[in-house]
């Protein structure tokens, strides 16, 4: 069943790879080869593409608009590949690796690198005009990723991060960084996906909070790996958390503790699936997948 699964996943990453590929194909549509090569190098870099299999599990699930999950899903892969780009500028992260492979700006340079971001995050809204769906939910999707890619999400939570470096946070305050920085585009693919679909109140709750204990489920995860992980594995030097001084679930909880906190946070978001039956069978097994980094 785990090899089944397996395949499910990779099948759905391929998909997005296709639609993504078909995007920046080389049919003399851009102005700039050097600013497609880049966006290129970033984007097809070997990334798990889970937002975008998260926004179409959900859709299926409820058997909604699987081309629409396939456009918003991929949407969400762009501006997930922009953040990391600016993630690992000199700047911000001044990472010199991701994913076994030099990070863009030590390719490109700052500036390439920097408007290779703007690039993709500008071409996801563009990409999101076009889904197949009734006006009302269209906009209700653009809504949704708009504001959790930006100052209500991903990019506030970017800020809190910076500013949390060198100081000793609680608990509460590293939550808040996690909801916002990592939290809100895992919310806005399961939320896209059941809005390609017909859902009820309760439904969205459930989601909600299943979308909340992965993004924290995640979070910790990624943070245990900084410290103890496989550097080969990981295509990254482990320790970079350390060397920046972030403020990390392991460094406030000590290791073990971090360990058992993700796994009670894999609980709940199972647990709050369990209003949807079997149909949410291939949720669940992705969250023990991301607990486990086992694909």
């Amino acid at each position: 069943m785990i090899d089944v699964f397996k395949q499910i996943v990779k099948n759905y990453a391929l998909e997005t790879d296709r639609f993504l590929e078909e995007l920046f194909d080389d049919r003399g549509l851009y102005l700039s080869a050097t600013l497609i090569e880049s966006i290129k190098y970033s984007l097809f870099s070997g990334g798990k593409r889970i937002r975008p299999i998260l926004c179409r599990m959900t859709a299926e699930m409820f058997d909604g608009d699987i081309d629409s999950a396939l456009k918003a899903g991929s949407a969400l892969e762009m501006i997930h590949t922009y953040s990391l780009i600016h993630d690992d500028l000199p700047d911000m992260d001044n990472d010199q690796y991701r994913r076994g492979r030099l990070t863009n700006h030590c390719v490109y340079g700052n500036g390439i690198a920097i408007l290779a971001g703007d690039g993709l995050l500008t071409y996801a809204f563009n990409v999101l005009s076009k889904l197949s769906l009734p006006a009302e939910k269209s906009l209700k999707i653009i809504e949704l990723i708009s504001e959790s890619a930006g100052v209500h999400g991903m990019v506030a939570g970017q800020v809190l991060d910076l500013e949390a470096e060198n100081r000793e946070l609680t608990l509460q305050e590293l939550e808040q960084i996690h909801r916002a920085k990592t939290g809100a585009l895992f919310r806005a693919a399961v939320l896209s996906g059941a809005y390609c679909s017909e859902i009820s109140s309760e439904d969205l709750k459930a989601l909600e909070s299943f979308s909340l204990y992965l993004g924290l489920t995640f979070q910790i995860v990624d943070d245990i790996l900084d410290l103890v992980g496989d550097e080969e594995k990981m295509g990254k030097k482990v320790g970079s958390d350390e060397k920046l001084n972030k403020f990390t679930y392991p460094r406030l909880l000590g290791l073990d503790k971090a360990r058992q906190e993700a796994e009670n946070a894999a609980l709940k978001a199972v647990q709050s699936l369990e209003i949807f039956g079997e149909r949410a069978n291939l949720l669940r097994k992705l969250v023990y997948y991301i607990l486990q980094r086992q694909f």
